[in-house]
């Protein structure tokens, strides 16, 4: 199997193992390693966000994990930004860029491109949302049939983040979300990448969620929240959402004890990996698919 000409995309759910294989697979074909994790960009939280340790980082070369501040926001569009350079530059050191991480539109972005829609004035997103809010899932999905009737092929009715978007983007450009993708392309081609999908039983999976939640506590987690409440992030800011942040402010403010702090965050945690799973089955469907407990076999044979 020949990979080493190629950029490597590993995607897969949180506690998937993915981190410690790009390690591996890093090691083997003479690779360095991209974040391609949303909440790993930031510098305050690395036990929250399940960084690499940095025993791993000697080892082999990371790039882009723990750079960014909370109090800025970070979008699919900087990322895109400097991935591409990060790519250019280990590319031109004779090494093979490795991105792994579990934020399923950074790696849409990386293939497909980044839609160019032009910024939305926060009046009009504040007005879709509450029009959403006061109507519902289901009966604002029909509004949105009727606004935009494209959008029904390519939308879950019940997926109301992407309903709103779609919404808002034809209420103020006059035209499609879908119309924006079609005009949107890569600097790069499909051929350049080769994909792998890391697919973990749903069994093996909590049971690493679980364990993964009770280390976060035992390794200082909520120290690292202390210090993170002392900067007085915004609620709104991508940051104040880690899994995690508010989960321990409860425990903090004592309305939780710690037993169920860590069931909180396996829950939290749990229904994440479900989101990614989905996202996966909707937008992965030609990656190259790999069993967690296949992956020792897949790098004996490359």
């Amino acid at each position: 199997m020949e990979i080493r000409s190629k950029i490597i995309l590993i995607y897969g759910p949180t506690a998937s193992g993915k981190s410690k294989f790009a390690v591996k697979l890093a090691k083997k074909i003479s690779g360095e390693i991209i974040n391609a994790d949303s909440m790993q960009v930031y510098k305050e939280l690395k036990i929250i966000s399940a960084r690499p340790f940095m025993s791993e980082y000697k080892k082999i070369k990371h790039h882009l994990y723990g750079f960014w501040s909370v109090k800025k926001e970070f979008s699919t569009g900087d990322w895109l930004r400097l991935v591409k350079l990060k790519i250019k530059d280990i590319k031109k050191r004779k090494k093979i860029p490795i991105l792994v991480g579990g934020t399923g539109l950074y790696f849409k972005a990386l293939i497909d491109g980044l839609v160019k829609i032009p910024n939305i004035p926060l009046k009009l997103r504040k007005k879709v949302r509450n029009l959403h809010k006061s109507l519902g899932s289901r009966k604002f999905f029909l509004k949105l049939k009727e606004l935009d009737p494209i959008s029904k092929n390519f939308i879950n009715p019940l997926d109301s983040q992407r309903a709103i978007r779609a919404y808002e983007i034809k209420l103020y450009t006059k035209k499609s979300m879908f119309e924006w993708f079609k005009n949107t392309k890569s600097d790069f081609e499909k051929k350049d990448f080769f994909m792998i999908h890391i697919d973990c039983t749903r069994e093996k999976l909590i049971k690493r969620i679980n364990e993964r939640a009770k280390n976060m506590i035992e390794n200082g987690a909520i120290s690292e929240t202390k210090r993170f409440i002392k900067l007085k992030v915004p609620k709104f800011k991508t940051a104040s959402k880690a899994i995690g942040v508010r989960e321990i402010q409860d425990y903090l403010n004592e309305n939780i004890d710690k037993s169920e702090l860590i069931e909180k965050i396996s829950i939290k945690t749990r229904q994440y990996a479900k989101r990614q799973t989905t996202w996966a089955r909707g937008h992965m469907l030609n990656w190259n698919k790999i069993k967690s407990e296949g992956l020792t076999n897949f790098l004996k044979k490359i």
